[in-house]
């Protein structure tokens, strides 16, 4: 039987937490909705914000709390708007992915740049003394400091309003979510808006920042724990709603609360299983406006994905460098323990798991046009189902690796279904949410080893029938050049990669490829002249799954565990950073994208612990200066260098903002 009191438990628990997602919501929901940009480094200045509260909290001996309270919103929004100056304003109107790839690289850059200043450690101050006691009321006693925080969030929730609706500044606001070219037209200078509109957002989330810092410690991972809640709180009340941000961001505070007392082992589900069924029933939200959910659902191509097929080289040059890279790779065992340790072929079976990936999602990505923020469920996916079936149904190699993609591209299928009938950023959403289910899922099954993951399968045999050969136990070949252990399981790994490639390029150049390209050139043309484009993309995608489903399966026989961090969905945005850097659209781009972006990590990061901010500072670089990826690089130079040599300026111009018509 519920008691009274559990439910007003329930109840504030619920209008806590909610709150805070109301005040970093609202700022994202604000800053799509003027600007069309998803930001998915809001989440880093919520936690700028608590790391700055917690500076001047421990700093002063009385009065550090208020004084952060009201310092740091202003501080992270000045930093806001100069990060719009300096670096947003230079994506306007190149399309959705470039604003989506910039802010995920200021999402890496942030992170590191709080390691560095602070640690890496969790921090933690207390509320202050005026509120950070109990209150009893008739008998019921609840933490002074949650009324606190219920308070103040809805003041501001009620002040922010109040500012969009009755002020010239809300007045442009809403006027340009509405039309921005009409505003333009009108002779304002909407750009100076964006700027203050982009500051006003992170000052929110900052200002929650501040007040989630006195109700639980804080830590590196704070940012990307709210802003998935954040994603689902504004596809929920719509996209560019601060109505909808303000009861959306209640709505989930109060659901989480709710099935985390009487249901708990479904709370991490609950939200993104309602936000597919938002997505798929009403993708504008509840209060969204069909501008807004148009804005939202275009899928439209850009620098990053379009006309990169041919790339820099001709198909004859591209052969040969493919063969004589092929082959350089097949001789890198053979030096092992000579010119270098083993830990060379080990870092290289990891580049190759990655190039796999990468290529996986340059099918979905720089063929189809569709960014997914979901593809590790398929990579996860795929390493779960090999070591499942390696520990309950056979200890055959292949039999794991054909269980794993047959798994993943029979969900992939079921998934495709469901998410190609949105586009654009809903597409995005649906992905994420997607793999957010499978992720929460895992953590609670038994059978997927909970949180640890699994471990203890028995070393796969490889081999065509019952009978196979463990690696570790043979030896192939004639000394000097005898292999065993990692240096077969390379040899394999690198004869699939090739493989793969190859199946791939080949599909592309048929016409299979050339209708696909062609959707993601344009899906209405597509349309028009009788292109199922349904079915294609979905088609697409489960391609692309099932290559992904195999780079986690080769990652699982070689590393023989499988844990949820495989599902995360960093691990998604890491693979379209390998696709960006390398050159999408292209096959080998993503794979040199993929070796550039995992030598880095493996080598700064036994040197540096912020090689993240290093690496984010250098796609943020290949983002706004070099969108076609390092495989454009020699291209890149000879035009900078012919105009240095007509005397003019080599850096590209601002782009245009682009309208909604």
């Amino acid at each position: 039987m519920v008691s009274g009191t559990q439910l007003l438990d329930v109840l504030l628990n619920g209008l806590t937490i909610g709150m805070v997602y109301v005040l970093v919501a609202a700022g994202l929901s604000v800053v799509f909705g003027v600007m069309g940009v998803l930001n998915l480094a809001h989440g880093e200045f919520l936690a700028l914000g608590a790391y700055f509260a917690f500076s001047l909290a421990t700093g002063f001996d009385a009065g550090g709390f208020w004084t952060a309270l009201v310092a740091v919103p202003l501080l992270v929004g000045a930093l806001g708007a100069v990060t719009e100056r300096q670096l947003i304003n230079r994506v306007y109107g190149r399309g959705q992915l470039a604003q989506i790839l910039l802010t995920f690289g200021l999402l890496l850059i942030l992170y590191d740049l709080r390691r560095v200043v602070w640690g890496k450690n969790p921090k933690f101050y207390s509320a202050p003394a005026l509120v950070d006691h109990a209150i009893t009321v008739f008998g019921f006693s609840y933490s002074g400091y949650s009324y606190f925080i219920i308070l103040t969030g809805g003041l501001l929730a009620v002040a922010v309003w109040a500012v969009l609706r009755y002020t010239r500044f809300g007045l442009v606001i809403r006027a340009g979510s509405e039309d921005r070219e009409m505003v333009r037209n009108l002779g304002i200078e909407i750009d100076r808006y964006y700027t203050l509109v982009f500051g006003f957002g992170a000052a929110l989330a900052a200002f929650g920042g501040v007040v989630l810092g006195g109700y639980q410690n804080i830590s590196l991972e704070m940012g990307n724990a709210v802003i998935i809640p954040a994603f689902v709180i504004v596809v929920l009340g719509g996209l560019g709603s601060f109505r909808g941000a303000v009861v959306g961001g209640l709505l989930v505070g109060l659901i989480q609360s709710a099935v985390g007392t009487f249901v708990p082992q479904i709370q991490g589900v609950v939200i993104f299983l309602l936000m597919i069924g938002v997505l798929l029933v009403r993708p504008s939200g509840l209060f969204g406006r069909s501008e807004q959910g148009a804005l939202a659902a275009r899928s439209e191509p850009s620098e990053f994905v379009s006309g990169l097929g041919g790339g820099v080289l001709t198909d004859r040059k591209r052969s040969r460098l493919g063969v004589a890279l092929l082959a350089a790779l097949a001789l890198v065992p053979v030096f092992q323990g000579i010119l270098y340790s083993d830990f060379v072929v080990s870092v290289l079976i990891t580049v190759l798991v990655w190039a796999l990936f990468a290529l996986s999602l340059d099918v979905v990505l720089g063929y189809s046009g569709l960014i997914s923020l979901g593809h590790a469920l398929f990579y996860g996916l795929g390493a779960y189902a090999t070591i499942l079936t390696l520990l309950y149904v056979s200890p055959s190699a292949l039999v794991a690796v054909v269980v794993a993609v047959a798994v993943t591209a029979l969900v992939a299928w079921v998934v495709g279904h469901m998410a190609i009938r949105v586009s654009g950023v809903y597409f995005v959403m649906i992905t994420l949410a997607f793999a957010e289910v499978v992720r929460q899922t895992v953590f609670e099954l038994d059978v997927t080893g909970g949180s640890s993951g699994l471990f203890g399968a028995p070393e796969p045999l490889y081999g065509v029938g019952p009978v196979g050969i463990r690696f570790s136990e043979v030896l192939v070949g004639v000394e000097p050049l005898a292999f065993t252990g990692d240096a077969l399981f390379y040899y394999l790994l690198l004869a699939v990669v090739a493989g793969v490639y190859l199946g791939l390029r080949r599909m592309m150049r048929a016409p299979f490829g050339t209708v696909l390209q062609a959707i993601r050139e344009s899906e209405l043309r597509a349309r028009f002249v009788g292109y199922p484009v349904q079915r294609v993309k979905r088609r697409a995608f489960v391609v692309s799954s099932a290559v992904a489903g195999l780079s986690g399966a080769m990652f699982a026989l070689h590393s023989g565990y499988a844990a949820p961090d495989l599902l995360n969905w960093i691990n998604s945005g890491n693979g379209i950073i390998m696709v960006v850097l390398g050159g999408s659209g292209t096959l080998y781009g993503p794979m040199l994208g993929a070796a550039v972006f995992t030598l880095v990590q493996k080598q700064l990061s036994s040197i540096l612990p912020w090689w993240r901010l290093l690496l984010g500072t250098l796609f943020v670089l290949v983002v706004l200066f070099l969108p076609k990826g390092l495989i454009s690089l020699p291209t890149r130079v000879r035009e900078l260098g012919g105009r240095g040599a007509d005397g003019r300026a080599g850096a590209p111009d601002r782009p245009e903002v682009e309208s909604d018509d």
